[in-house]
């Protein structure tokens, strides 16, 4: 077997190609997660710095900013984003797509 046949291609959410419970939300907060990480280093914070702010402890934020959500709910990491300063709008909508169920669509 030629090792391009052995590729399968991805379904564009690697929590789904990994067979996680919840691929959806898992990409959601893997997204959250990444712009707190992002907005913390463009402040150029420490992770003491950014533990206050976040009213949490730094081995925490360690695990935030390395994309470790498991310990983050969605709530709370949109909590975060709010101690950032940042507006977090929720938008339930419509579908336009053909198929049996809604998106789950984060922009960020």
């Amino acid at each position: 077997m030629n090792i391009v046949d052995a590729i399968e291609p991805s379904s564009g959410n690697v929590f789904a190609d990994l067979g996680l419970d919840e691929p959806k939300i898992e990409l959601v907060k893997a997204r959250l997660s990444a712009k707190i990480a992002d907005e913390i280093a463009a402040r150029g914070w420490t992770q003491h710095k950014a533990a206050k702010v976040l009213g949490i402890d730094q081995p925490r934020v360690s695990l935030l900013v390395r994309g470790k959500t498991g310990q983050f709910s969605l709530e709370r990491l949109i909590e975060f984003l709010e101690r950032l300063n940042f507006d977090v709008r929720l938008e339930a909508k419509p579908s336009t797509a053909v198929s049996a169920r809604g998106r789950l669509v984060v922009a960020v």
